[in-house]
């Protein structure tokens, strides 16, 4: 197995409205990284801060399907939900997201993998909330840590498949 390349994780907050702007390039196809966003199996492997286990309660993969799933680590559980609003293979997930420990926070995401040369992609991601208070909690939740681990850990499954 070859070794992943490593790529920043970008992560800004917007001035202007209470949004999180994530930016990630991956040496895989928009295809792969789409199919490991949207395969129960796959998004298993590489969701959430490495140490945590994912367990998924339901995952209904499709425009207007929904999902839930539960991180757990050291005898602690974090559960999340949402709904699917609009999947484009290859090239767009909007969905929304929601931390149960904070139930009125949802967060509508978007997010769009542009291909690049070589057969690679970026990956932009956005999540808008209510205000800037619970944008500025959810960065403080561990979401930095989370995505950045994610991600590296998505390297590695790319690498695989």
């Amino acid at each position: 197995m070859s070794t992943p390349t490593t790529h920043d994780t970008q992560i800004a907050l917007d001035p202007d409205v209470p949004l999180v702007r994530i930016t990630r390039e991956f040496d895989a196809s928009p295809a792969k990284v789409f199919r490991a966003h949207t395969d129960p199996e796959l998004v298993k492997r590489w969701n959430g801060p490495r140490g945590y286990e994912m367990r998924i309660d339901s995952w209904d993969c499709r425009t207007g399907g929904s999902y839930r799933y539960v991180h757990l680590a050291g005898g602690e559980e974090y559960a999340f939900r949402g709904c699917f609003h609009e999947l484009r293979p290859d090239e767009l997930i909007v969905q929304t997201f929601t931390w149960e420990g904070m139930p009125d926070g949802v967060a509508l995401e978007k997010m769009v993998l542009e291909e690049l040369p070589g057969g690679r992609c970026r990956l932009t991601a956005t999540s808008l909330v209510d205000s800037f208070a619970d944008r500025d909690a959810f960065v403080a939740s561990g979401m930095e840590v989370g995505v950045r681990e994610g991600y590296e850990r998505l390297d590695e499954v790319l690498a695989g498949s």
